[in-house]
């Protein structure tokens, strides 16, 4: 069975698709002047995005990880905004740690692994 890529370059792929598994790969904002919760839209927007064009939706999720910059400061934040996203019955398995990101600016990275919907 061949693995299919989405936004591929030469470091990574937006997503890769094996069999009716989707892996994202860690997501970051785009515009990092926002707060937490403002990154945090943007990351599940680009989520959104990922997600359609490999076959899925949030509906879909089977396991989430979250890594914040400061875990004691934007975990309710970061947490709202992904409440109101996540469809009501569909919670994944999840961790949310603090971490170093790889920019001082980016508050929130997601990665996530879903699967397609069924044809």
């Amino acid at each position: 069975m061949p693995v299919q890529r989405i936004q591929t370059n030469a470091r990574l792929s937006g997503a890769t698709i094996f069999a009716d598994l989707v892996f994202l790969s860690g997501q970051v904002p785009t515009d990092r002047s926002q707060d937490v919760a403002g990154q945090t839209v943007q990351v599940l927007d680009k989520i959104d995005a990922l997600l359609a064009e490999a076959g899925s939706d949030r509906s879909l999720l089977l396991s989430a990880q979250i890594w914040l910059k400061d875990i004691e400061k934007d975990f309710a934040a970061m947490n709202e905004v992904w409440s109101r996203w996540l469809p009501a019955g569909c919670a994944p398995a999840r961790a949310t740690v603090e971490a170093r990101l790889a920019s001082a600016d980016v508050l929130v990275e997601i990665m996530l692994t879903a699967v397609r919907k069924p044809a």
